[in-house]
């Protein structure tokens, strides 16, 4: 795991390092990062990382979070469309649910990136995961070498984001395979507070499933409903229900290393993904030619460290 993790940084710092740009003709070029759930760990990452990148090149940066608010998120747009950015990145946002703002931007001429987040028609580039081999991926691990291809299952889930909606695809396409593995139900979990709303949902499932081994395993779309269900799970004393994750969330490894229901999770390369769009701006605005649609950042699928 650790040549892998070398090679992702390796193929990081190579992707910072395909330009060579003065930094003065960038100089008061402006950017919005702008979100509606900054509270993510992971999100909160990758607009850090762009944040540094951007201005290392002295190009100025504001961070926007909307706190969950989509309607407010819209109207963000259409404030940095008035105050004339230079580029609007949205992160962890789906952008068909800002579509009409958007377009306004685009109508004004300011390019629109993505960071883990969708493509629409108009966007210059969204950095992202293929999320759906991640699903798919972390899917087959679970079926095949956690449950052994026969059990129940309950999803986790939160259809809304993009990247989600991809890996539970997967999880539903894969599902039809194994008519072993039974699923119980889906649910949605709310975001902000995915860490505390999977947990709520996990302990008011575990009342309508308290015989041991009624529940086999927890798919979730993401390591911050797999923390919930987990200490959920923990408190219950259900230690034979095995719980799957994405991101690679440092509290979800650490979870997997102390043995504890989480199982796994792919880790994906937020700081790749932002080094993407930190030099698909610096290209655009460089005069350089940017090739629009969805660039992956390599994911890595994580277990328990022997």
């Amino acid at each position: 795991m650790k040549k892998l993790l070398s090679l992702l940084l390796v193929c990081t710092l190579m992707l910072s390092m395909t330009l060579v740009i003065n930094a003065e003709d960038l100089k008061g070029r402006k950017v919005s990062l702008l979100t509606a759930n900054l509270s993510s760990v992971t999100t909160n990452q990758m607009a850090e990382y762009m944040k540094q990148g951007l201005e290392s090149y002295g190009i100025e940066v504001t961070i926007v979070d909307t706190k969950g608010d989509f309607g407010q998120l819209a109207s963000r747009i259409e404030d940095s469309v008035s105050a004339k950015t230079d580029a609007i990145v949205l992160i962890s946002a789906d952008p068909v649910l800002v579509l009409s703002q958007l377009e306004v931007a685009f109508e004004a001429g300011i390019p629109v990136f993505g960071c883990d987040s969708g493509f629409v028609e108009g966007m210059q580039v969204n950095a992202t995961s293929d999320n759906y081999m991640m699903g798919e991926d972390i899917t087959r691990y679970l079926f095949d070498e956690l449950m052994d291809g026969k059990g129940t299952v309950i999803a986790l889930t939160h259809r809304p984001h993009p990247g989600v909606v991809k890996r539970s695809i997967a999880f539903d396409d894969l599902l039809k395979e194994y008519p072993d593995i039974k699923l119980i139900t889906e649910q949605h979990v709310e975001v902000p507070g995915p860490i505390e709303s999977a947990r709520t949902i996990m302990e008011n499932l575990l009342l309508s499933n308290s015989e041991k081994d009624s529940i086999t395993a927890v798919w979730c779309a993401w390591d911050e409903p797999a923390i919930g269900a987990t200490q959920a799970l923990m408190d219950a004393g259900r230690s034979e229900v095995l719980v799957i994750g994405v991101d690679g969330n440092s509290q979800a490894v650490e979870l997997i290393n102390e043995g504890t229901n989480l199982k796994a999770t792919m880790a994906q390369n937020f700081e790749g993904m932002a080094n993407i769009v930190v030099t698909e701006i610096v290209k655009l605005f460089s005069g350089e030619e940017v090739v629009p649609g969805d660039q992956y950042a390599p994911a890595l699928l994580i277990t328990k460290t022997e």
